[in-house]
């Protein structure tokens, strides 16, 4: 009696720990395969950037992984020694998240999406006692060159002041 139990469990163990595999191994060969997780794809490669009409610095954007996170490695040399990087991925929300951290000690996180031929990802910060809006906005995205804005609003969103303008240009 107890060998034929066994003979049971055995088979039924190896279906109970193969199937959750089996979807497992499904699920990683298909990482982030959808259209919308491939929207900021504009972004990757390495760029050089000018901002300030001839300040310059340089940006290099990867996928790792498995495709599922890019990776930002932000460098502000020679104008200034200002680096930074940043992970983003597009979350089962169905929105892009961002989370940015630099040499200055600085921390931030954003959510958004890609609209209108434009990459806006936005937060809420609090300086002191006041609520205000800041954003990214990436547009004129063509394969070789794109421009990117850091913008913050004191009114909600209903108006909004560009702080920080860069012009990205492909290496070659």
């Amino acid at each position: 009696m107890r060998f034929s139990r066994k003979i049971y469990v055995i088979p039924a163990l190896i279906v109970g720990f193969c199937f959750p595999l089996g979807i497992a191994q499904e699920a990683a060969q298909m990482p982030c395969s959808s259209p919308p997780a491939a929207q900021f794809d504009f972004w990757l490669g390495e760029w050089d950037l000018t901002w300030s009409d001839s300040l310059k610095g340089s940006n290099t954007i990867n996928k790792i992984m498995n495709g599922c996170v890019i990776l930002e490695q932000f460098d502000g040399h020679p104008a200034m020694e200002f680096r930074g990087m940043s992970v983003s991925v597009f979350g089962n929300d169905g929105k892009w998240h961002q989370t940015w951290v630099d040499n200055q000690g600085g921390y931030l996180d954003f959510d958004g999406g890609f609209s209108d031929g434009k990459m806006i990802l936005s937060r809420q910060a609090t300086r002191g006692s006041e609520t205000i809006l800041q954003r990214m906005v990436f547009f004129n995205i063509s394969e070789n060159e794109l421009d990117w804005d850091w913008q913050r609003s004191d009114d909600d969103g209903r108006t909004w002041k560009s702080l920080w303008k860069i012009h990205y240009d492909r290496k070659k």
